[in-house]
């Protein structure tokens, strides 16, 4: 992962990705994970912000939405199938609640339509109609008991059956009214799309106004993942205001809307599992809909349609960070790999404009620094020592080594010389490549001899041994040749920190560094500069179309 911390609160994650014939854009439209995994949840409602009503039905791989029924409830719930209750502030779970449907119901089969299901679905105290692998048939009951829903069945007709394990059941919210229950074994996926009417449909989920439809993958026994599926230019409209302000210049928006586009338009393979092509957080570009969408962060999409970075006619890999410190940095440094359009260079449009915590001071005690990298799965003893070891050609720290108080030495590079640092626990972060450590020894203080197990903290009254075998003791000035032939003076420097000393970082920008600069991009705009222009300078030999 390449995580990108942006002053605005902005995060945004990019993988290496391939491909425009890997698009994992079919027909212009996108599936967004809103929950999955973890976040997967129970029950989840809808409630109609702009239009009135659902239709469900499912999505096939075109993406094309196929029908099946409708209702006119403005609030529904697509909850777990099986035992659900329901408490008294309306909300549904698995195991507590003053009402409850149980996973049990009588079944009529034998109907062609959901219309005609419905029809006898209403003839039956707490009947609906239901989608069973690939069948419209009419449940009754939500037992809690087999004998319950037996007896039912003897009255009606029909058959005790059970919910299956990738079953939905939809209610209305707050509700034991059941609307309609799916279920095909998990081939298929309920999808349920909002009407609007004349209007484009807006749908309030989680405090959050989105357009498009829904589609809920269930794990089996499991909880269901939410998916947001919408056209491709929709998606780009909920994710510009929130990796970028509204109320920045208009061609600063453009530029970052043809990023945004262009990281859609690729497949992002370790999400396939959970059915969707990217998800909403910062692990990939942060998309909440239509909250804080502004007229200039939606001329910014019209007005850049269907555009997208390209290079050696391919897709780009439009990695972007909050600021650079004054200079971008080639990929091979951060990330490993050398990529032709991530070129690093002098940026000198960052100091045209003001960016808020620009600088920033972090500090450390050895033992925070021990946790930090232990429980990051570092191999290293009691951290006593920190200090950078090598630069980039353009400035940026492109190593870092620690030793531990054994004199064992762990240097990490490239982005993991940033994010090694990184810690939830003590709310510390080490906000860009462009840094220096103090409170060290700066890797001057310390001299290791045969390798880094035997380590000095000083030369004095340490003795060589020359070529004929003489031992004297080391004085003067001393020098030392490396192995590529390189020779150095020896000098001192400050002792390593004690177990009470800190280390003090103190840095500028944020971000990794690579590519755009979104403050470097509200700066070039404001210096009159257009879209292309920006873009042609943060990205190396590409071309926009």
């Amino acid at each position: 992962m390449k995580k990108l911390f942006l002053t605005l609160t902005f995060v945004v994650t990019f993988f290496a990705l391939s491909a425009v014939s890997a698009s994992a854009v079919t027909n212009d439209t996108v599936k967004v994970g809103l929950r999955y995994g973890s976040s997967a949840m129970f029950s989840a409602n809808l409630e109609n912000a702009v239009g009135s009503g659902y239709t469900f039905g499912w999505y096939d791989e075109d993406r094309s939405f196929h029908d099946l029924g409708e209702t006119e409830e403005t609030t529904i719930s697509m909850t777990s199938a099986g035992t659900i209750c329901l408490d008294s502030s309306g909300n549904y779970s698995a195991s507590s609640g003053s009402r409850t449907l149980g996973p049990w119901h009588a079944q009529i089969d034998g109907f062609d339509s959901y219309e005609d299901a419905l029809d006898e679905a209403e003839a039956w105290d707490g009947g609906y109609p239901a989608w069973i692998d690939g069948e419209f048939v009419v449940r009754v009951g939500c037992y809690e008991s087999r004998d319950e829903a037996e007896d039912m069945a003897a009255e009606c007709g029909g058959d005790a059956v059970k919910s299956g394990s990738t079953g939905v059941m939809v209610t209305v919210t707050r509700t034991t009214q059941v609307l309609f229950e799916f279920d095909c074994g998990g081939a298929l996926n309920l999808g349920v799309q909002p009407d609007g009417g004349s209007r484009s449909a807006v749908t309030w989920f989680k405090g959050y106004k989105y357009q498009g439809g829904f589609e809920y993958p269930r794990v089996t026994g499991g909880n269901l993942n939410v998916i947001n599926v919408v056209d491709l230019e929709s998606y780009v409209r909920g994710v510009l205001p929130y990796e970028m302000s509204g109320s920045w210049p208009l061609e600063a928006l453009k530029a970052q809307a043809v990023c945004a586009r262009t990281y859609a338009c690729y497949t992002t393979k370790h999400l396939a599992s959970y059915g969707f092509d990217v998800c909403n957080t910062t692990d990939c570009q942060v998309y909440n809909g239509l909250n804080t969408a502004t007229d200039l962060s939606n001329q910014a999409v019209e007005e850049t349609a269907g555009e997208c970075l390209w290079y050696d006619g391919r897709l780009v890999e439009a990695v972007y960070h909050s600021s650079d410190g004054g200079a971008t940095e080639d990929a091979a440094y951060v990330w490993g790999s050398d990529v032709g359009y991530l070129k690093g260079k002098k940026d000198p449009y960052e100091a045209m404009t003001t960016i808020p915590n620009y600088t920033y001071t972090v500090t450390y005690t050895p033992a925070q620094l021990t946790w930090v990298l232990q429980n990051s799965g570092y191999s290293i003893g009691t951290v006593r020592d920190v200090y950078i070891s090598e630069y980039t050609p353009l400035g940026h720290v492109y190593k870092v080594t620690f030793v531990d108080s054994s004199g064992k030495a762990l240097t990490v590079k490239g982005d993991s010389a940033r994010m090694a640092f990184y810690s939830t626990t003590y709310s510390k972060n080490v906000r860009s490549l462009n840094f220096t450590i103090s409170g060290g020894s700066g890797g001057s203080g310390s001299y290791y001899i045969n390798g880094a197990s035997n380590q000095r903290s000083s030369l004095e009254g340490a003795s060589v041994i020359s070529g004929s075998g003489t031992v004297s003791t080391l004085s003067g000035n001393l020098y030392a040749i490396s192995g590529s032939g390189t020779t150095s003076a020896l000098t001192g420097g400050s002792s390593a920190a004690s177990s009470g000393d800190t280390f003090v970082i103190t840095g500028t920008g944020n971000g990794h560094h690579v590519g755009m600069s979104q403050y470097g991009v509200k700066a070039m705009a404001e210096q009159g500069y257009d879209y292309q222009d920006i873009l042609e300078f943060y990205y190396t030999d590409i071309t926009i179309g």
